[in-house]
């Protein structure tokens, strides 16, 4: 999972300190410690205080088994701004458009590396057009096991809150291709090889992505497989879909589906239209003539 996966990278970074050391005991770090430990981070800000964060839980774990008989970390501060929400980049229909033609160039599958399918450009199609219309992340899509989550048009994303499956619907023509999938590769239908552990498929999969994005051309943000996720949000918000629906079928609040993607949520601009409407109806004679007379 990406949250353990971020504990790990975390925790071999204090090891590493420690050793740089010569500690072995973590009654050995200081405040001193963190500060210079904090300092050699080279995350962006948001990255970085996410990463404090950790470091502050792991603190306090050792506190409560009294491992350590003070807060060393309790003067460190995330840095500036990195409280202020990221905005969420979702492809454009434009990029997207430029995405599939660089899939179309690349072609069909070449030869493969050792101990990996061979893949082309329709696999790569296949693949972005699965998470456009799930909104699943890239290592669920990368492990989708067809058997399990496809019944009928329906493609099963997780159990919801009230212990009940949670499903998403996919148009006739995208079940057909991955039907196909399975006939070609079984259920396991973007499987890398003989792989079968999550990031190394997954890893696999953002380098087909990454090599395909470079063949598209410049993108205004980076090109990330995550931005796939954002762009499921913004089509269904620009049609109209509620946000405590989308916010369920990605799994998160409402709150968050403001925070981050309220720049396509058209009831929003709506309200802010008639605010404005409201406040200027009249005052009318504030507005200069064409002549430039009022």
């Amino acid at each position: 999972m990406p949250t353990l996966r971020k504990y790990l990278t975390f925790t071999k970074q204090l090891r590493a300190y420690a050793k740089s050391r010569g500690y072995v005991m973590v009654d050995q770090l200081t405040v001193a410690d963190m500060d210079q430990f904090y300092a050699s981070w080279n995350d962006g800000i948001r990255a970085k205080a996410k990463k404090l964060d950790r470091l502050k839980a792991f603190v306090k774990f050792c506190i409560q088994r009294e491992w350590l008989k003070k807060n060393i970390t309790s003067d460190l501060e995330a840095p500036e701004g990195s409280s202020v929400p990221a905005n969420k980049t979702p492809f454009t229909d434009e990029e997207l458009d430029r995405i599939y033609r660089a899939c179309d160039s690349i072609g069909g599958p070449k030869p493969p590396g050792p101990g990996y399918r061979p893949w082309g450009g329709e696999d790569v199609k296949d693949f972005v057009m699965l998470s456009i219309h799930t909104g699943l992340r890239i290592s669920d899509v990368s492990t989708f096991n067809i058997t399990e989550r496809l019944k009928g048009n329906d493609v099963f994303l997780r159990m919801h809150k009230t212990k009940k499956e949670l499903y998403t619907w996919v148009p006739d023509w995208l079940v057909s291709r991955l039907r196909a999938r399975e006939t070609q590769h079984g259920p396991l239908i973007f499987r890398a090889g003989q792989a079968m552990n999550m990031r190394a498929v997954s890893e696999r999969w953002r380098e087909n992505l990454g090599k395909v994005f470079k063949l598209a051309g410049r993108f205004d943000e980076p090109a990330t497989p995550h931005r796939f996720r954002h762009t499921f949000v913004r089509i269904l918000l620009e049609k109209g879909v509620p946000v405590a629906d989308v916010a369920e079928l990605i799994g998160d609040t409402e709150e968050i589906v403001r925070l981050h993607y309220a720049r396509w949520v058209p009831e929003r601009q709506a309200r802010l239209t008639k605010i404005l409407r409201d406040a200027f109806e009249d005052k009318s004679k504030l507005v200069a003539s064409p002549g430039g007379q009022r």
